[in-house]
């Protein structure tokens, strides 16, 4: 009888998205769907650590930063811009903290149909505890790379970043 461990299914590895191009020529394309590749891999990793050990997704996380760089607040559509979803997301999400006593939601004197959020401080706690853990995540993801790369890398993409900009 074969044993189990012979039976059992093996995991292919994760699809390399830039492989997928030819390596002769292309190399603008491969380079994109590496810089996608490396985003989506980096993503995936800290909204597995999010949600396992904070059990909080990341746009939650995502919005509760927006609030802990402004203490004065943020208005609904300021969030949605800055978050760059909808309405209707920020609403859900903002909905969700408010009942976990992490944001509060005040009325504008000025604007009825407006909303000012803001962290509580058990929201600001928690966050800053996230966001401690988040910046430990993010140096471990990067380690393999040293310092005088980290440095270029960072460069090269300042400079793609201006050229896109400007077109």
């Amino acid at each position: 009888m074969p044993n189990s461990a012979s039976n059992a299914a093996v995991t292919p590895p994760p699809v390399d998205l830039e492989t997928r191009a030819e390596d002769v020529g292309h190399e603008a394309l491969r380079l994109w769907l590496r810089l996608l590749t490396c985003t989506n891999l980096v993503e995936a990793d800290i909204r597995s650590r999010l949600r396992e050990q904070f059990a909080c997704t990341l746009p939650r996380f995502d919005l509760m930063a927006q609030l802990e760089r402004h203490p004065e607040g943020l208005k609904m559509g300021e969030l949605s811009r800055r978050m760059m979803v909808s309405g209707g997301n920020v609403t859900g999400i903002t909905d969700q903290l408010q009942q976990e006593g992490l944001v509060t939601r005040e009325p504008l004197a000025n604007d009825r149909r407006a909303y000012l959020i803001r962290l509580t401080p058990a929201g600001r706690t928690a966050f800053t505890e996230m966001a401690r853990a988040h910046e430990q995540w993010i140096e471990q993801l990067f380690e393999g790379l040293g310092e005088p790369d980290r440095h270029a890398l960072f460069r090269l993409l300042g400079r793609l970043k201006s050229t896109l900009l400007s077109e």
